[in-house]
């Protein structure tokens, strides 16, 4: 699947306001439904819904983020042929004020790879659905109050 998914059931409708852009990087189908449903539809209770942007190639990752709009990146950095360690690394290299990268990396000890890859932060394996939810909206509330 090399084209992005949109996850949006809810949709934001007229006045309502948007829920926040979040780009999901993964090779793996489960990996991605597993980050979704640690996520949950929403950032805090009656929040605007989460508007996912799913896609399992690189070549669709950079394309997305060229286009604009996203409030973070979530990158596996186990994926197959590329991963999200490089990928993050050159979006923060290419992209003027380039959306904050959360890393998903296959281990704790992996951790030093997100200073490598320039990620704001770094979440390990097995995804913790307590952790994850708290670290992406921390994410997403300090580049709103940098926007």
């Amino acid at each position: 699947m090399g084209t992005a998914e949109q996850h949006d059931e809810q949709g934001t409708g007229g006045s309502e306001a948007a829920g926040p852009k979040i780009l999901l990087y993964s090779d793996d189908v489960d990996t991605r439904e597993q980050v979704r449903l640690a996520v949950g539809r929403r950032l805090v209770r009656g929040a605007p819904d989460i508007r996912w942007v799913e896609t399992a190639t690189a070549a669709e990752v950079i394309r997305q983020v060229e286009l604009g709009g996203f409030d973070l990146l979530v990158l596996d950095g186990e994926a197959g042929k590329v991963g999200g360690m490089g990928i993050a690394r050159q979006l923060k290299d290419e992209i003027f004020e380039c959306p904050p990268v959360l890393l998903l990396t296959g281990r704790e000890q992996d951790a030093w790879l997100g200073s490598w890859s320039r990620a704001e932060a770094v979440v390990s394996r097995p995804i913790d659905p307590i952790r994850l939810p708290r670290i992406v909206a921390e994410l997403i509330a300090a580049r709103a109050l940098t926007a």
